[in-house]
């Protein structure tokens, strides 16, 4: 790889923009499938709350360097979004492979992602999603209304433990006696 730095481009302004730079590859296989000049941009990203040097590879040459960090970044997020739902949601063995079966079950994975960040957010969970799709899926068949269970479950001060009491092990609309038992 050769580097022409500054070569027609215009200076670096923006202080989080590190270099700016035309590149043009030289291994002879690069070359052939990518023969035109390509923009090197180095930036200060911040990810995850943490100041990270990154290093983009465009062949957008109009574009400014500051625009070009902003849509990688953004990128980022979707990628970060996408990943955490094939983990959480469990999207990488699809029941069916038809077109129709995977996009079914790729909009039942963010209609549950949806719901459970509302249910998060309604009962200001304090921890990561992470651990709130692990926490539901080991409470799955229990009979249990999943706002107060997460409002009592997972305290900030770091005690994780079983809060709720047993006038709460029962879904709302449903009988708390089953048929056939006496209080």
């Amino acid at each position: 790889m050769r580097l022409n730095l500054q070569n027609g481009l215009p200076k670096v302004s923006a202080p989080r923009i590190l270099s700016d730079a035309l590149v043009e590859l030289t291994n002879e296989a690069s070359r052939k499938d990518y023969p035109g000049v390509l923009r090197r941009v180095t930036a200060m990203v911040e990810i995850d709350g943490k100041e990270r040097e990154m290093v983009f590879l465009t062949n957008n040459v109009e574009w400014a360097a500051s625009t070009v960090c902003d849509l990688y970044q953004c990128r980022w997020s979707i990628e970060t979004f996408f990943k955490e739902l094939k983990q959480t949601m469990q999207l990488v063995d699809f029941l069916g492979q038809s077109a129709n079966a995977v996009r079914w079950q790729v909009w039942t994975a963010l209609l549950v992602q949806m719901l459970l960040r509302f249910q998060a957010w309604q009962s200001r969970w304090a921890h990561n999603f992470t651990r709130l799709v692990t926490y539901l899926r080991a409470a799955l068949w229990l009979e249990r209304d999943l706002y107060s269970l997460l409002k009592r479950c997972g305290t900030a001060d770091g005690h994780f433990g079983w809060l709720g009491s047993p006038e709460q092990a029962w879904l709302p609309g449903f009988d708390q006696n089953p048929v056939g038992q006496q209080a």
